[in-house]
């Protein structure tokens, strides 16, 4: 069955914010009812795309794996249908963490990367809980402890802070910008 697409956009190689910024940019410029295909290597655009159709309003239509490339569908929603975008209301800084951090009890911070990105490079003590898995490890956390939730680039974790609220956590924090400017230490699972 071939899917009848208006538009294609090519983001294979790049990662975590550069294609929903990419899918967002050709949404734009778009009618309502046309139909995007993206094409994507990174592992992560499988979670992140659902994530931000689902925060927009867009319809997401669903993925065909074909080899290395990851190809979602998108259906551009009617003026009717959007949802404006809004960001997770509770955020800290980078530098903010890092104090957390020193205290004798340290936060529960939830690294929402990538498995391979978590490998190469976490904060020590983060629990690695990545977007595409959340909603199947909710119940590992309690409802009640504040959570800190990082990611690259705090695109990922805002959408995880979201949803963690939506599940009935109750003080959930996103760290911006995230692991991309992180300077604090740094624990790695790999050799070299």
């Amino acid at each position: 069955m071939s899917i009848k697409v208006d538009v294609q956009l090519n983001c294979q190689g790049l990662s975590c914010p550069m294609p929903i910024l990419r899918t967002k940019k050709a949404m734009d410029h778009m009618e309502p009812g046309q139909v995007l295909e993206l094409q994507a290597t990174d592992p992560g655009s499988y979670a992140d795309i659902q994530g931000w159709a689902k925060n927009t309003g867009h319809q997401y239509l669903g993925t065909k794996q074909e080899k290395d490339v990851l190809k979602h569908y998108l259906r551009k929603a009617k003026p009717s249908e959007f949802i404006a975008e809004h960001q997770h209301p509770h955020r800290i800084e980078n530098e903010e963490l890092a104090r957390l951090l020193e205290q004798k009890e340290a936060p529960l911070l939830i690294d929402v990367r990538e498995p391979a990105e978590y490998a190469f490079g976490h904060i020590p003590g983060a629990i690695s809980m990545p977007f595409a898995q959340l909603g199947s490890r909710l119940e590992e956390l309690p409802k009640e402890k504040r959570i800190y939730v990082i990611c690259r680039t705090g695109n990922r974790s805002d959408m995880a802070a979201k949803e963690f609220t939506e599940h009935g956590f109750v003080d959930v924090v996103n760290v911006v910008p995230g692991m991309s400017q992180w300077d604090g230490a740094i624990d790695s699972e790999t050799n070299g």
